[in-house]
């Protein structure tokens, strides 16, 4: 089966179109997915660089000489199930993540999937799992939104930030989105309240306040965050681009957990997943029609480089998607 495959540390050029072998079969608890569609994400492009070096020790790191297929978003159909599966069957249209999800095949834990959105494609739903999780998990766990709080979203244009303002505002509350000129109208299409361009104000300034704050991919100081938010509010830290080639963004998200419990205020970093759970409830907010992705572009799948670096160019609305 064809594949992007990742074996040393560099730019996007380091991930190439291989063939290897399919996978022999899904094992307990797993199924066997023909994958039609993926999606790249910030994460990504960290794991093809090994930057922040701290990645390179996870789970998602190389090991050895052996090839890592790279990819987390899934959509597709599944082509077998293994011992102890009881979600799925053959033939069913499911989406999800898993480790490899930029080739033909791909094993993946059923607790990973759940049922392709009525109504979307592939690529549409591809476009959904990390983002979309992350989202509702950095409002509803996070961030603890309620109805009528006033919330900030910087990054509103990006894959985390569209699903972020659609869901704060299925919540019920007041939306500001931050992102540049060029996302702005596709912000206020989702739903936010307010838009604020960031190359023509501060929107931690001072001068507004806010119950919650999501800073999405942002590289702000802490104390300039926390002007923005209200004496009891809480700033939730996704993801950052910001710091030094050893601890990247994560050393502002650990700065701010070690100084939440000393001030009034509730700093938090999120690190999120995808559950059944939470695909399922996603999936069901977009049948409702209360939450849609936004695909951006679809790349092959042997563009995946040229998809990452368009990604990392900056200012990309909604998501990439790749097409299988």
């Amino acid at each position: 089966m064809k594949a992007i495959v990742h074996t040393s540390y560099g730019p996007p050029d380091v991930l190439r179109l291989k063939e290897v072998a399919k996978p022999a079969k899904p094992g307990s608890g797993e199924v066997l997915l023909r994958v039609h569609a993926s999606a790249v994400d910030p994460g990504v492009w960290h794991v093809t660089a090994g930057l922040p070096y701290l990645i390179r020790a996870t789970p998602y790191g190389l090991r050895g000489s052996k090839p890592r297929v790279r990819g987390m978003d899934a959509a597709g159909v599944v082509e077998a199930v293994g011992p102890g599966v009881t979600r799925f069957r053959p033939g069913d249209e499911v989406y999800g993540t898993c480790d490899g999800a930029f080739a033909e095949y791909a094993c993946v834990k059923q607790d990973q999937l759940a049922s392709k959105p009525s109504g979307l494609d592939f690529a549409e739903a591809a476009a959904i799992p990390v983002s979309g999780c992350a989202a509702l998990q950095a409002l509803r766990d996070a961030g603890r939104v309620r109805a009528e709080q006033r919330v900030l979203v910087i990054g509103a244009s990006g894959g985390v930030g569209g699903f972020a303002v659609q869901l704060a505002k299925a919540f019920g509350a007041h939306v500001t989105g931050v992102c540049g000129s060029a996302g702005a109208d596709m912000v206020r299409s989702l739903g936010a309240d307010e838009v604020l361009d960031y190359t023509r104000e501060d929107p931690t300034d001072g001068t507004r306040r806010y119950d919650l704050v999501l800073d999405i991919a942002g590289n702000r100081p802490l104390h300039r965050l926390r002007r923005a938010l209200t004496p009891r509010g809480t700033l939730v830290i996704v993801g950052g681009e910001s710091g030094g080639r050893w601890a990247g963004g994560m050393g502002r998200t650990l700065r701010a957990m070690m100084l939440s419990p000393f001030v009034g205020q509730r700093l938090v970093g999120l690190i999120s997943s995808q559950t059944h759970g939470d695909l399922r409830l996603l999936a069901e907010l977009v049948e409702a029609g209360t939450v849609k992705p936004v695909v951006h572009r679809t790349y092959p799948l042997a563009d995946v480089p040229d998809a990452i670096r368009h990604l990392r160019g900056g200012q990309v609305p909604g998501k990439i998607t790749i097409h299988l």
